[in-house]
């Protein structure tokens, strides 16, 4: 046990970038964050940190112990976790980063319940695209769409959206309806950002590739649509955040046998080590969005 403890100190000390930051954490004097943290490299023979006077920083031996020991420390810590939370009530306030058009239309249609389930539950939301810092920021999780850059974070899916294309009734009989996926190269659409410049779309096994133009970008999606209603363009769209205008007849579906690209929606963590609070968060959304 005092060899785990001491690679569980290790590890707050590299997430801290420092042994003033893991003592604050911890509760324990500097000195003794820093006399363990010794005593752990001469019991290997190795040394894991460069000490300088205003930062530590891996060694390449560090760096491959880091890895290792963040995994059996949040196992052990998991396990642990586990059996406790079986009895505990979820509470507290749980912290979300979420783009402005997931929380709209991926969230808050079900937020109600869940909030009527677990009643000991607050909710601060950042409705931000912004990358987030979930080391350093108090943040518990992070929802985001496609897949995850950062290799280094717990991704936990969600669901998957299957995306269609639409336009307005007036866009149609004003510039004619593509009756293939080549004539789109004619039309204007709406990519999500300025750097898109072409679609992907499939039919069963077959896949082409499209060029697109626009003459409006924007990066919130709802905006896009609304103007996609105004008869400016075609837009391609996840089905749930299309719907209502479906029903509506402000869209219609555009080449229905043909999907665009499927876009996972995940949820990021730095640790396995959730609390129930964002467990049970992850659980009833997944649960909810894979129905739909």
């Amino acid at each position: 046990m005092g060899l785990l403890d001491d690679m569980a100190l290790f590890v707050e000390v590299v997430k801290a970038k420092g042994f003033r930051g893991a003592a604050q954490k911890l509760g324990l004097p500097g000195s003794t964050v820093s006399r363990r943290v010794s005593a752990l490299e001469k019991n290997i023979g190795l040394r894991l940190l460069n000490r300088t006077t205003r930062k530590v920083e891996l060694t390449e031996a560090g760096a491959i112990y880091y890895e290792r020991c963040r995994y059996i420390v949040e196992e052990a810590a998991a396990a642990h976790l586990a059996l406790s939370e079986m009895v505990a009530q979820p509470a507290g306030t749980l912290r979300l980063s979420v783009a402005s058009d997931v929380a709209r239309f991926l969230i808050a249609p079900f937020l109600p319940e869940f909030a009527e389930r677990y009643p000991h539950i607050g909710f601060d939301f950042d409705l931000s695209d912004r990358h987030v810092d979930l080391v350093g920021e108090p943040v518990d999780l992070a929802i985001r769409v496609g897949q995850p850059a950062d290799s280094l974070l717990i991704a936990y899916p969600l669901a998957t959206l299957c995306c269609r294309l639409y336009a307005a009734p007036g866009y149609l009989k004003k510039y004619g309806t593509p009756e293939n996926p080549e004539s789109l190269a004619r039309h204007q659409c709406f990519p999500r950002t300025a750097r898109q410049k072409e679609w992907t779309l499939t039919r069963g096994s077959k896949e082409v590739k499209v060029p697109i133009q626009s003459r409006f970008t924007a990066n919130d999606l709802s905006f896009s649509r609304h103007l996609a209603t105004q008869g400016l363009g075609i837009i391609m769209l996840p089905e749930i955040m299309a719907a209502h205008e479906v029903a509506s007849g402000e869209l219609r579906i555009l080449l229905p046998e043909w999907q665009g690209a499927r876009l996972p929606i995940y949820a990021l963590s730095e640790t396995k080590l959730l609390p129930a609070k964002a467990l049970r968060f992850i659980e009833f959304f997944k649960d909810k969005l894979c129905r739909e």
